[in-house]
Order: C-alpha cells, then structure tokens, then sequence
C-alpha cells in the first residue's frame, strides 16, 4: 500500500494529514472494514478524482472475510485482546448528568466563527482544563461522550469542531472527513489556540493549568499543537502521526503516547518521535498496547478493545492528574 500511495500526487502544501487520511481509507479498505463503492467515494472525495480512487483501489485487495473463531479470553489490560461489542448509543456519561453542565458553544476567531463543545463540572470552582481534539469524522457524539467524562472527574473540557468554516460537522455529516484533509493543519492549531484562549477568560478554568488529548486524526493534531501551544503543560495523543520533527525541541508539554500493538502504520513512526523527544529532553512516556488496533478508545467502533480502552482512560487521568492538576 505505502508504495503505491507514495506515487500519488496530494498537490501543495502541507498534505500531513490529507496523505494521513488517505492512508486510513485504503487500509479499511483492505482490512474489509470498507466496502469497494465506500471506499471509492470517500477517496474520491478526499482527491477530487475518482479516476486516481479508481487506480488505488485497483492496485489493493481486500482482505478476505476470516472464519467465525470463539470469544478470546480477556487476558490483563496491557495485553488487551478481549475486544467488547459496539453499541451506536453507547455513551458513558449522559449530556443531562446532574453533576456537569454541557452545552454547544460559538467561539470567534480571526475571520470565523469556531463552534465548539463545552463541558464543565456543576459545582462552583475552578478547574484544570482538558482540549479534546475528535478523529476525522468531526465533533460527533461520541467526541462529545469523552469530553463529557473529563468534566466528569473535575476538569472543563472543550472540544473544538475542525469543519467549522466550512459549515460544521453537524451539518456536514460524512463530508467532513474529506474536509479535513484539504485543511491546512496549521489551522487545526489555529483553532485550538482559539479555544485555550476562550477558557483563559473563563472564571471556572483554573488559569495556566491546561492539557490536550486526541484521537486518531485528532491524535496527530494533539501532537502538532504541542509543538506550537507552549501553554499546554502535558498532552495525551492516541495512535495519532507524528508531528514534523524540526519542531519537537519546541514542545514544553509532558507527553504520553499511547498506541495499539497492531497500528503497525502509526507505529512505524514512534522510533523517530521518539529518538527527537530523547534528543531534546522532553518529558515522554509510551504505552503500546498488545492486540489492540488503530481507535481502540472507540467505543461506538468496530476496533473498540475494552481492556485497553480502560487502561488508557486511567492512565490518561494520571498523566494530567500529575502533569496539570498539579
């Protein structure tokens, strides 16, 4: 797949995150977690070609469908390879929780209108804040879900939609994914600073005290802020691309990675992030988590791994419980 992927042109600029999401389409695709017509749309949409969808989807194959196999036996949370049922209405923390209060936001930015989505405990107080940055499907429910569970255990939590200018996720549906990867990413940074600088002005934020988390898509943007948002004292992205690594010496946040064993396509890039966070003498830990997959936190996906899922939420807590709590 990488090779054929390199030879396409994805045009000027800066494609990270445009070659990122490609990438992930042709793997579902061959994984057989995206069928043919799906994934010839979705690249179409993504190249505005469907000439050059047709090229790439000629050059894969699928994966064959394998056979049934009994239940794996959950083994411990490091391993991970019991893997849960997904469920479309699975949130863990409902939006009418008596003990936050959340609701749709509008922050303004240069030029735009951001929306976003906030979150914060319902007892009078200042709080250590929590970024949350949404895989390449936009601010869908179940982002909202996750930062729902940060205010939840005592932090406010913004999660902030990357297709704003461009209409919203919510109004956008699946057209979003192809959005965002014709998006310049320093954008993406751009909007976050919008958000931290929102909560700086907020009584309920515990001033200088703030963290960033994401997901997949939006674990490479939480890689990527870290380089330009000095503010953020400790970041937690998932399975997310690495940043480009002449900006690593900038980054002051404490960061912990954390990856599924069997993201063999994100996984090839930790010796490099984490031969420039040695070099620069960041603070840096990495959690790789065996027989997990690429979006294991997800638990409205079909890669959903519980035992991972646990593991990483906890571990997350206690990374910003020592990094921006303290």
């Amino acid at each position: 797949m990488n090779e054929i992927l390199k030879q396409i042109d994805l045009g000027s600029g800066d494609t990270t995150f445009k070659r990122y999401i490609l990438e992930e389409f042709v793997e579902d695709y061959e994984d057989g977690k995206m069928t043919r017509r799906d994934a010839l749309k979705k690249i179409a949409g993504l190249l505005g070609s469907v000439a050059i969808a047709n090229s790439i989807l000629a050059a894969c194959a699928p994966a064959p469908t394998p056979a049934p196999t009994a239940a794996p036996k959950a083994n411990t949370a490091t391993t991970a390879s019991a893997t849960t049922a997904p469920t479309s209405a699975s949130v863990n923390v409902s939006p009418s929780d008596p003990d936050i209060d959340a609701k749709a936001i509008e922050i303004s930015a240069t030029g735009a209108t951001l929306f976003a989505y906030l979150v914060r405990p319902k007892k009078d107080g200042a709080y250590p804040a929590i970024l949350v940055c949404h895989e390449n499907r936009g601010l869908v429910e179940h982002i909202k879900d996750v930062t729902r569970r940060f205010a939840k255990v005592g932090y406010v939590a913004l999660a902030m939609d990357l297709v704003s200018r461009e209409g919203g996720t919510e109004k956008l549906g699946d057209r979003a994914t192809s959005l965002l990867g014709n998006i310049n990413p320093d954008q993406f940074v751009a909007d976050f600073k919008s958000g931290l600088a929102y909560l700086a002005n907020q009584s309920f934020v515990a001033q200088g005290k703030f963290g960033m988390t994401g997901y997949c898509f939006g674990g490479g943007v939480t890689w990527r802020s870290a380089t330009q948002i000095a503010e953020l004292k400790a970041a937690v992205p998932f399975y997310g691309s690495n940043p480009p690594l002449a900006d690593v010496p900038k980054i002051q946040a404490a960061i912990l990675g954390i990856y599924g064993g069997t993201d063999t396509r994100i996984n090839a890039g930790i010796p490099e992030i984490e031969a420039a966070l040695k070099a620069s003498n960041k603070i840096f830990e990495k959690i790789i988590y065996d027989g997990a997959g690429h979006a294991f936190h997800n638990d409205t996906g079909g890669s959903y791994n519980a035992n991972a899922a646990k593991d990483a939420w906890a571990k997350t807590l206690a990374w910003f419980e020592k990094y921006v709590k303290a």
